[in-house]
């Protein structure tokens, strides 16, 4: 699998409207169980995950800090009904060398029962929202390029290749 990093610039953006029974939050640390099953359920390709409770690791390590600082305006999880079906997870910067300098979007995951619902683009939406609001001009992420939905859903939000310099 080969990974592309995109960026696309902060933009006003209205959220999505969504369907009743669905709410948006920020996620908080105290999400992380629920977070790290979901993150689990949704078979991140690039996870590698063996079994939840890893899973609820990877997210613990989210919350301390070690993909970059948490960004709670710019991420977000959607409810159905009191249970978490996406989330977005996003950082002030990425600790990459070879990322842009400025807010990148660690995860952005949703329960395989849910998906092709548009709650992917709601927290993108949310997530570009906040970069506008932002003295930052841009937000970046990473995807398999094979994940064709996923890269889809970007270029229709305004992504494109990003190189770094050099």
């Amino acid at each position: 699998m080969t990974q592309l990093t995109l960026i696309a610039g902060g933009r006003a953006a209205e959220l999505p409207g969504l369907a009743a029974g669905f709410t948006v939050r920020s996620p908080a640390e105290g999400d992380a169980g629920r977070l790290g099953q979901l993150y689990f359920d949704a078979g991140v390709p690039y996870a590698n995950l063996a079994h939840a409770e890893a899973a609820v690791e990877e997210i613990l390590a989210f919350f301390r800090g070690e993909f970059g600082d948490f960004w709670p305006d710019a991420s977000g999880v959607v409810e159905h009904d009191g249970r978490l079906v996406a989330a977005l997870l996003a950082v002030h910067r990425a600790p990459w060398d070879d990322t842009p300098d400025g807010p990148f979007i660690t995860d952005l995951f949703t329960d395989p029962g849910f998906r092709r619902r548009g709650l992917g683009r709601v927290l993108m939406a949310r997530c570009l929202a906040a970069v506008h609001r932002s003295a930052q001009r841009c937000v970046a992420l990473r995807v398999e390029s094979e994940n064709a939905p996923a890269v889809d859903l970007y270029r229709s939000l305004g992504f494109r290749p990003y190189s770094p310099p050099g």
